[in-house]
């Protein structure tokens, strides 16, 4: 599937665009630059198979609307960072972002960071997928007094990515032995990968509680997998992983339903898949039914159950807009790279009356929102 030319950004005909230039703080090309005056290039490699996007980086306006129960209706401007993408290669001309990526690791041009800095809103924000396919996101929401929390944790001293302890991992209410992994909870993987002998304990502890003859569907990646012949999905044991304080985190969707092509269920995966990486990936097959909240000032992951709807009905941006703010400029920031993770923690801003709303924006799961480190549309 190729990606839709109507969803894309086209810098000419948007009234509030900007080049970011080579001699821009945000260019960490600038210095290769054959002029300061010329559009700063970026290249992002990813982790797919020769999966990458090539362009130069623009800024241009993001509109973000309050919302919650002690919501003002006001909304506002605030300027970002867009890596325009020329040329894509794999993964995305399959459409795997059909309108573009977003990016909201800790890197200090993406998108918390920049509004953070500004002092739109607290350097927080919170995700949920919901069981439909669409969700929210929420720029400056810290969740509920009530959720549980696990803190982030740093690699090498440093907090690179939204990266956590688990403690264990539970089948029904068989856990396994003591595991202590660490995984990085990524909004871009759209299911779990774990470290390969976690990955064969739990598979074959699952496997063994379901007690049915595993089966193969042509096109999933998953090595468990099983048939249903009354084209009704079967009760299967619950999967839930244990944080450390006995926090625990119960997986609400952990299978991948196989239809036929009239839509009748054909049989079901375990999906997860097995990763030769010592650190795992929890993807968003995991997420669904929480809101999970990135507090980057207090370094925790939250959570709490949701169904995903909005905090207080949909809105659209009045006439009571306010001006847009300026991208930080003034101090040395780590501009776009081709890594899929941030190097650095973004700093602290200071609380308002206004960086205490939670601003908000609808979107389908389906559009995948990778922990990058700068963000980027098709153009």
């Amino acid at each position: 599937m190729q990606d839709n030319d109507e969803n894309e950004y086209k810098p000419s005909l948007s009234t509030t665009s900007k080049s970011i230039t080579c001699s821009n703080q945000l260019c960490e090309s600038g210095p290769t630059c054959k002029s300061p005056k010329q559009p700063c290039p970026y290249t992002a490699n990813y982790a797919s198979t020769a999966t990458s996007s090539s362009g130069s980086l623009v800024e241009d306006i993001l509109h973000l609307v309050s919302d919650g129960v002690n919501a003002s209706n006001t909304y506002v401007r605030a300027p970002i960072a867009i890596g325009c993408g020329r040329q894509q290669t794999g993964g995305y001309l399959q459409g795997i972002a059909p309108d573009g990526v977003l990016g909201l690791g800790l890197g200090e041009v993406s998108v918390p960071s920049l509004l953070a800095k500004s002092g739109v809103m607290r350097n927080s924000f919170s995700l949920c997928f919901g069981e439909s396919g669409f969700g929210n996101i929420y720029f400056g929401d810290q969740g509920l007094s009530t959720q549980r929390t696990t803190p982030f944790l740093p690699i090498n001293g440093k907090y690179i990515a939204y990266i956590i302890g688990i403690e264990n991992f539970c089948i029904g209410t068989t856990c396994l032995d003591q595991t202590d992994v660490k995984a990085q909870f990524d909004t871009g993987t759209s299911f779990t990968l774990l470290p390969n002998g976690i990955y064969n304990a739990l598979v074959k502890e699952f496997d063994r509680q379901i007690n049915t003859t595993k089966s193969k569907f042509e096109g999933t990646p998953f090595e468990y997998c099983y048939s249903t012949s009354s084209g009704k999905l079967p009760e299967t044991p619950s999967v839930t992983i244990k944080f450390p304080d006995n926090n625990t985190f119960v997986i609400h969707d952990p299978l991948y339903v196989v239809h036929d092509n009239q839509g009748g269920i054909l049989g079901y995966c375990f999906a997860i898949e097995s990763s030769p990486n010592e650190i795992g990936l929890i993807g968003q097959n995991f997420m669904k039914g929480y809101r999970l909240v990135f507090d980057r000032d207090n370094l925790t992951l939250g959570w709490s159950r949701s169904k995903c709807q909005p905090l207080k009905g949909e809105e659209t941006p009045g006439s009571n807009a306010s001006s847009p703010i300026s991208l930080p400029t003034t101090e040395q920031q780590k501009p776009p790279n081709v890594n899929a993770v941030a190097p650095a923690f973004a700093g602290r801003t200071t609380n308002s009356s206004t960086n205490n709303m939670p601003y908000s924006s609808s979107l389908p799961i389906l559009l995948p929102l990778l922990l990058l480190v700068f963000h980027q549309l098709r153009c």
